[in-house]
């Protein structure tokens, strides 16, 4: 009996603790789950992958290759967003659809980060023929320029650090290591396009995503073709765009495999220059090179050679990914 006394009370004894230490359980519990981010573009998601991996969970909702401009999020997206700790979008007003959606599904508490309204004051926002001015909504390619997204690392890091403190050392280890990567990618495509003939650094793009790269790197948007309700230009523009490639002695036009354009390639044999429809915004490469830094590297090796430069300039650059 007294044997049986002494098993209650050792019994009661432990549950009396177990009891004590329960939200302290729990309290780890929660703060060991990971962060559930979502993000859109393939670029942006792999920008914010470098950045928070591997203490967060990241879900980049448009597919890969899909015309993120005119991309409507699905029903199993708003699931996605609902559950959402964090939402980082481009901004801009690139994801319109996307953005409405989240601020009707998501938790009151989970925020919506616009990378670029963060990064770009209104007065530095860029309009043009695919964008322009009077229809309000800005180019929202900022990506193309590295020390725009050098600056968005940034804010990601920051971000994630505040949700999520107890991670803030290795949020800051991965950003110092990304950037250090994209600050060797800026100085490379410097060197690209100083090696091509001063003459040649123009650009003829059919969707114009180049706004921003263009500026910092020293070249010229000469044009770009696709207006801004995403339709073919019409006979007048072609006729026009003909007669500037003409002028200013363009060697090549660029397209995208996400744009594909018939019209690109008849403007390319009037005009009597070459087509490279190889550019691409938004699409990761194939593995092992399926980064934003890959992206960036196959462009300036496709464009350095089109515009008469040395290819070469690229070649050892590591576009791997940080996790």
């Amino acid at each position: 009996m007294k044997i049986e006394s002494n098993r209650t009370l050792k019994l009661l004894t432990w549950l009396f603790t177990f009891s004590l230490l329960l939200p302290y359980i729990a309290c780890a519990s929660t703060t060991n789950k990971k962060l559930a981010v979502v993000t859109t573009v393939a670029p942006l998601a792999n920008i914010v992958r470098n950045v928070g991996m591997p203490y967060v969970d990241i879900a980049g909702i448009v597919p890969d290759g899909t015309d993120s401009h005119t991309f409507e999020p699905t029903p199993a997206d708003a699931k996605i967003l609902q559950a959402a700790d964090l939402i980082i979008v481009n901004g801009l007003d690139l994801e319109l659809p996307t953005v409405k959606l989240a601020q009707k599904v998501k938790k009151t508490e989970t925020p919506i980060l616009q990378l670029g309204n963060q990064t770009l004051s209104r007065e530095e926002w860029q309009y043009d023929f695919s964008y322009p001015r009077d229809e309000g909504y800005p180019n929202p390619h900022l990506w193309l320029n590295i020390a725009l997204v050098m600056r968005y690392v940034e804010i990601i890091r920051d971000n994630l650090s505040k949700l999520d403190p107890i991670n803030t050392t290795g949020y800051f280890a991965n950003a110092a290591a990304y950037l250090a990567k994209l600050e060797k990618l800026d100085n490379k495509i410097f060197q690209c396009v100083t090696s091509i003939p001063e003459q040649n650094r123009k650009l003829v793009t059919y969707h114009d995503s180049f706004a921003y790269f263009a500026p910092r790197y020293g070249m010229t948007v000469i044009a770009a073709l696709q207006p801004s309700d995403f339709s073919e230009p019409g006979p007048r523009e072609i006729i026009g765009i003909i007669k500037q490639i003409k002028k200013e002695k363009v060697p090549a036009i660029f397209g995208s495999e996400v744009f594909p354009s018939k019209v690109m390639a008849q403007i390319a044999r009037e005009a009597d220059v070459k087509f490279v429809d190889q550019l691409s915004d938004d699409e990761l490469p194939d593995p092992p090179n399926d980064s934003f830094i890959g992206m960036m590297a196959n462009n300036l090796a496709i464009m350095t050679e089109a515009l008469g430069g040395d290819s070469a300039c690229i070649t050892d650059i590591d576009a791997s990914n940080l996790f």
